[in-house]
């Protein structure tokens, strides 16, 4: 099969990053909450009870909002966008990276989504490549420089693996020719809320089946499913992938921020940094991280 084209759109040069710099700074981050810069980290304050539906208050024992000395909490407006479809979430996330970097044009996302020839198996490398084909700053880290032949087994790989192998593979070796950043590297959680705390932001494939909100009143409805019928299928002990958006981190709640596309209210997600971890760690998700950075 023939891998997509290396052509990346062509914009203007030298304003691309300060117009993400603006989006960042004045984009309105949602009803009764106020975006600030504290000392070189992004900061949220709130004038309400609680993120999601008015009123809502948060956990007392999980308080999102508590007081956090400057540098220790980080909250990027990150908007949300639901995806459409139970395979979708990977182009959503990437959706929501795009207009939070001011970059995102629906005709223009089409476009790109037919010239890479991304259809329903959607993987992190694609989303690695359509971030260079709009020119946006990435770097994608990795456990397996390619397809891992043991998830040939798995029944959320099974159905599609044999295609698929040969297609991403070729991406990968693509990859370089085509300026788009792999790495096969460890990272901490320590490295992600440095990237955070600089105002950039990340998409993280979990295994939807481990990963927790603790702001949601009802965990299946976060789960991947079909508009038609709303049927949850991921709430299932085998693996489910689901890509997520980091958007900032609590350390003195120990938590972290996140936008879910599989649902769009009541808005932002957050969980432990323990439940996180486990997610973004569990086999099947090879520890895929794409970061994404607003100097692009």
């Amino acid at each position: 099969m023939t891998g997509p084209s290396c052509r990346r759109k062509h914009r203007p040069s030298g304003r691309r990053g300060e117009r993400g710099a603006r989006v960042a700074r004045h984009s309105t981050p949602g009803p009764g909450r106020i975006a600030r810069r504290e000392s070189g980290a992004w900061a949220l304050g709130s004038r309400a009870a609680g993120d999601g539906a008015e009123g809502q208050a948060l956990p007392s024992q999980f308080n999102a909002w508590a007081p956090a000395p400057p540098g220790d909490f980080v909250q990027l407006p990150v908007p949300i966008i639901q995806q459409l479809y139970h395979w979708d979430c990977g182009l959503a996330c990437s959706r929501m990276v795009l207009r939070y970097l001011g970059q995102l044009d629906d005709s223009e996302f089409e476009s790109a989504l037919q010239e890479l020839q991304l259809t329903r198996s959607i993987w992190t490398i694609d989303l690695a490549y359509l971030m260079r084909h709009f020119g946006v700053r990435h770097r994608f880290c990795t456990q397996t420089l390619g397809v891992d032949k043991g998830y040939k087994n798995q029944s959320f790989y099974r159905k599609h693996f044999d295609t698929e192998e040969t297609r991403v593979n070729q991406l990968f070796a693509q990859a370089k020719a085509c300026k788009v950043l792999v790495e096969k590297c460890t990272v901490s959680i320590q490295d992600i809320q440095a990237h955070l705390a600089q105002g950039h932001v990340a998409i993280v494939l979990v295994n939807s089946g481990v990963l927790h909100c603790d702001l949601c009143s009802s965990p299946v409805k976060y789960c991947c499913f079909t508009p038609s019928s709303h049927r949850c299928f991921c709430r299932t002990p085998e693996y489910q992938g689901h890509f997520i958006v980091l958007r900032g981190y609590n350390r003195t709640a120990g938590c972290i921020f996140y936008n879910n596309p599989a649902y769009a209210d009541p808005g932002m997600c957050s969980t432990s940094v323990s439940n996180f971890e486990e997610a973004r760690t569990s086999y099947g998700t090879d520890e895929d991280i794409l970061f994404v950075y607003l100097d692009s």
